[in-house]
């Protein structure tokens, strides 16, 4: 019993220490140096994982624009081939370029909001992590994981879908680069063309993000204070690759819903939804029945695991390198 006791003792103080030491770090780093170091990480893990992320967006646009045979047997492998031969190798990232302008300000901005939106909830709330309230903590990082999410997707969105449409073409080359398909855009489709799928995103992004802050937070607390001895950059890599895959497993049909959205009247083609959100759910529900609202999600996995792992962990050693030179 008092082996136990102690057990739990020690892990409670390591729990506290590890959350002191997370809260001092905070304070000593500035806006810039946060901004940067969620910049880079978010910049750095999109271009570890760019083929997958490009395999996983061809997929979901697939029933777009190919016939239900080719759709029962969508393959990873074949698809990449595909690639290769007909594109080349630096195909597979297409469009990183883009992905690169449009990861550094989200991910700054989502890593920075997340951090100011639980110091203001406690704040105000006078809540504070203890080891006795999981659930409460919890809450708070879902909380402010989502409106972290869905502040960095607003203010980045057109970025994300020049991406989308640069990542989905294949042989047929329309737009050139992302000042082309800017310029392209806002002429075919007017200004708010920019903006189409945003209400799918916003949607997503928060449901999305908050699970990854609050699985990520709750992973990693857990793990120190059982293991309190392990590397913080293991314990970084891991926590987020699960988070990743929790996250991505609960939200990915809003996510294929939204890249389709995306994507209508690409090209002046005539548009195949027209119907919002709901409308072309229901659509690609009933003519690709549950499996098409999962098309690329093995990709995905493939890409989330470690690339969510990798921006939390460049995240957090880079937060602790501006935090050592800052002090």
């Amino acid at each position: 019993m008092e082996a136990r006791v102690a057990v739990s003792s020690h892990g409670e103080e390591a729990t506290k220490y590890i959350q002191k030491k997370h809260i001092q770090t905070q304070s000593q780093i500035g806006a810039v140096p946060h901004l940067l170091a969620g910049g880079i990480a978010g910049a750095f893990g999109k271009t570890c994982t760019a083929p997958f992320a490009r395999l996983t967006i061809l997929f979901q646009v697939q029933g777009m624009y190919s016939d239900v045979m080719v759709l029962n047997k969508p393959c990873i492998w074949r698809e990449g081939l595909r690639i290769v031969n007909e594109e080349g190798f630096r195909a597979f990232w297409k469009g990183n370029l883009v992905t690169i302008a449009h990861r550094l300000p989200y991910t700054a901005v989502n890593f920075y909001a997340y951090e100011h939106y639980k110091s203001y909830l406690k704040s105000v709330t006078g809540f504070q992590s203890r080891t006795d309230s999981v659930g409460a903590d919890m809450c708070v990082h879902f909380f402010c994981g989502g409106l972290a999410g869905v502040t960095a997707a607003s203010a980045t969105y057109p970025l994300d879908l020049i991406r989308t449409r640069l990542a989905a073409q294949r042989s047929t080359i329309y737009y050139q680069g992302i000042g082309h398909a800017l310029r392209t855009i806002c002429r075919d489709e007017g200004f708010f063309g920019l903006y189409k799928g945003m209400g799918a995103t916003l949607l997503g992004v928060g449901p999305s993000i908050a699970i990854s802050f609050s699985v990520y937070e709750a992973i990693r607390t857990y793990w120190h204070s059982k293991r309190p001895n392990d590397s913080t950059t293991m314990v970084s890599l891991a926590s987020g690759s699960l988070s990743g895959l929790a996250s991505s497993t609960a939200t990915f049909p809003l996510d294929l819903v939204r890249r389709r959205m995306q994507l209508e009247g690409v090209a002046g083609e005539a548009r195949i939804y027209n119907t919002g959100l709901v409308g072309t759910f229901k659509h690609i529900f009933r003519s690709e029945g549950l499996r098409g609202l999962y098309r690329g999600i093995l990709p995905e996995y493939y890409k989330v695991v470690p690339g969510v792992g990798i921006v939390y962990m460049t995240y957090e050693m880079l937060k602790e390198l501006l935090s050592d030179w800052s002090s």
